[in-house]
């Protein structure tokens, strides 16, 4: 893949090569750079992989279409219910059924609230990559209450297993509605702090416009989404362009910019929390009454041939492919995940800028490393 094959390169005089990871802080998981400097002037990024590397898509195959679902959760940590969401849709595309309109309405507000415990965390660890420890405090007060609910909801917190073929594990919880319209509101009052402490921060400013640019071409050619890509004007948007569950009956903005650099895509994830916010509160007084779970067999088994199906994760597409002999395990399954797209292009637009920059530029493309080793 370009930008992650090592090339020859003679390091010259007054240049040398360091290692970042796989144990750092700033890669946000067990993830190694090797970076060839001339002085603090990156020349050079080549990432090595696998140092976390589980073999989810095989253990998938040796699942049955019920089970493998949950092995998802384990990739993108912070996206759980979206992956798990993904693969249902898959599994209901072979078996041409359709999860109930409460269990659409349900998965719909569930997968932004994880859109915001997600970039949340971002925004939290963003601050802190740059040397601003207040966010971090800031951003886990409205994120421990999201996952209050999804806990009480879903059983867990993180890793939540609540989707099946054909809807919930399980009916809402009495509190969910109330709960959730509280931490909206929470949420919504909180808006003004996020830009009082970060966005307007002249440090921060300083620290990233204009560092780490990414044309609309490239994002293009490397495959890049989710906001990384919109940053750089590229309408990719899943929910929009490919509408499932509950988007085709919300009214939302997909949020574009043309700047493409580190501070244009820390905006988009703003301004994305306030859209998430804003589907949540056109469903959240409208769920259906009805099952929560479309009736399917014990055992399912599904058609021979091929199914693909993908979402909208907080980091870009995630794209999930089937394919079934007709068995109660899937024969091949590919998962496309948005951070190995992603992290491609970090060689291309870390390439002239400082160490430091790196840091910065790696924050706001946003990488969860198991999602890139599966």
């Amino acid at each position: 893949m370009r930008g992650l094959i090592e090339e020859d390169y003679t390091t010259k005089e007054g240049e040398f090569v360091i290692n970042i990871g796989p144990q750092h802080p700033s890669t946000h998981g067990v993830l190694h750079l090797k970076v060839w400097l001339n002085g603090e002037t990156i020349i050079k990024i080549q990432p090595h992989l696998g140092y976390i590397h589980r073999s989810i898509e095989k253990m998938s195959e040796r699942l049955s279409y019920r089970n493998f679902i949950f092995a998802t959760s384990r990739m993108d940590y912070l996206a759980a219910h979206i992956n798990n969401e993904a693969c249902a849709l898959a599994v209901e595309k072979g078996l041409q059924i359709e999860a109930t309109p409460r269990a659409k309405v349900v998965r719909t507000i569930l997968s932004e609230l994880t859109r915001l415990s997600s970039h949340q965390l971002w925004w939290a660890s963003t601050g802190l990559d740059l040397g601003a420890v207040t966010p971090f405090f800031y951003a886990f007060r409205e994120r421990e209450a999201i996952l209050d609910i999804m806990d009480e909801t879903c059983g867990a917190r993180l890793t939540q297993n609540y989707m099946v073929p054909g809807g919930l594990m399980n009916d809402i919880h009495p509190n969910f509605q109330k709960r959730t319209k509280e931490v909206l509101k929470q949420i919504k009052e909180k808006f003004k702090e996020y830009d009082d402490i970060l966005t307007g921060n002249v440090i921060f400013i300083n620290r990233t416009k204009g560092v780490g640019y990414l044309s609309k071409e490239d994002a293009l050619s490397y495959g890049v989404t989710g906001p990384t890509a919109r940053a750089s004007g590229l309408s990719c948007d899943i929910r929009k362009w490919a509408p499932y569950s509950a988007y085709p009956s919300v009214d939302f903005e997909e949020i574009l910019d043309t700047e493409g650099d580190s501070y244009s895509r820390y905006l988009i994830r703003m301004k994305e929390m306030k859209q998430s916010v804003s589907i949540i509160e056109q469903l959240i007084d409208n769920i259906p009454e009805g099952d929560f779970q479309e009736k399917t067999k014990n055992v399912i088994k599904l058609p021979k041939g091929e199914f693909y199906q993908r979402v909208e994760t907080p980091r870009g597409e995630l794209g999930v492919y089937i394919v079934s002999e007709g068995m109660s395990s899937p024969y091949r399954i590919k998962y496309r995940s948005p951070n190995f797209s992603n992290l491609s292009v970090l060689p291309t637009i870390a390439k002239g800028y400082k160490i430091g920059d790196l840091v910065a530029i790696m924050a706001t493309i946003d990488l969860v490393i198991p999602d890139i080793d599966r």
